[in-house]
C-alpha cells in the first residue's frame, strides 16, 4: 500500500473525466455555489446574444424609419439610416461566426439543432395551451426556443441574401431585384412581429432573463422548466 505522502502516478490526471476536467478548471462562485444556482451561459455565450440583439435591433428599427412615413419624417437623415440598416444586415451572422470559437456556444447549437420525442410532447402541449410544467418536458432548451432559433435563423439568411440583391442593383436583373423587395419587405415585418412575441415571452421570465443577463439561474426554476436539462 502506498504511503499517504507519495504523489499520484504519472498520468492521473489525463484519467480524469472530462466533465471533472473542466469542473476543475472552472471554479464555481461560491456565493453562486451556496445559493442553489446553475451555470446556464458562458460570458462568451452571452455576448453572443447581446451583439446579435443589438444589431438586429438597428435592422429593425432602421427599417421602420425607412417604411414608416411618419417615422421617416421624425428622424430624416435618410442616407444615414440606409447606411446604418445596410451595415447591421451585413454584421449580423458575425457575432454568431465568432461565438464558434467557444466550445460552450458550439455545444448550445448542436443542442438547438437536436429535435426529440420529449420536443414533440412539448410542442403539443403548447398548441392544447396546456401551462403545466409536467406537460412540457425540455432539457437546457425547450421545443419552442428550438423552432424560434431555427426560423430566425433561416429568416436572417433570406433576409441577407434579399438585401444584397437589393443593394447591388446591377448584378441582377429587374426581375429578381423586385421579387428580393418582395421577400424583404415581408419577411420584414414577420420578424419584427416574431421578435415582438420573443421579447414579450423574455419579459415575462425573470429567471430566464437573469440567466442571459448573469450565466446563473435557480435550481428549482431549472427542475421546473427544464426537466430533463442535466448541466
Amino acid at each position: 500500500m502506498r504511503p499517504p505522502s507519495d504523489p499520484p502516478p504519472t498520468g492521473a490526471s489525463e484519467r480524469l473525466p472530462a466533465d471533472a476536467s473542466e469542473a476543475r478548471d472552472r471554479p464555481v462562485p461560491e456565493a453562486a455555489a451556496e445559493s442553489g444556482r446553475l451555470r446556464r451561459f458562458t460570458r462568451a455565450e452571452r455576448w453572443v446574444h447581446r451583439a446579435t440583439a443589438v444589431l438586429m435591433g438597428l435592422c429593425v428599427l432602421t427599417a421602420g424609419c425607412l417604411y414608416v412615413p411618419m417615422l421617416a419624417e421624425l428622424v430624416g437623415r435618410r442616407r444615414l439610416v440606409v447606411t446604418v440598416h445596410e451595415w447591421s444586415g451585413l454584421l449580423l451572422p458575425v457575432p454568431l461566426l465568432a461565438g464558434l470559437a467557444s466550445v460552450a456556444f458550439r455545444g448550445d447549437l448542436r443542442r438547438l439543432n437536436r429535435f426529440g420525442a420529449h420536443d414533440r410532447v412539448w410542442l403539443r402541449a403548447a398548441l392544447r395551451r396546456d401551462p403545466r410544467p409536467e406537460s412540457r418536458p425540455a432539457g437546457k432548451f425547450n421545443a419552442g426556443q428550438k423552432v424560434y432559433a431555427a426560423w430566425l435563423a433561416g429568416a436572417t439568411l433570406v433576409m441577407l441574401g434579399t438585401g444584397l440583391v437589393m443593394w447591388f442593383t446591377h448584378l441582377v436583373p429587374l426581375q429578381w431585384r423586385t421579387g428580393a423587395t418582395f421577400v424583404h419587405d415581408w419577411l420584414a415585418l414577420t420578424v419584427g412581429i416574431v421578435l415582438a412575441g420573443h421579447i414579450g415571452m423574455a419579459l415575462a421570465d425573470d429567471e430566464a432573463r437573469r440567466g442571459l443577463r448573469t450565466g446563473w439561474v435557480d435550481r428549482d426554476w431549472a427542475a421546473r422548466e427544464h426537466s430533463l436539462w442535466r448541466p
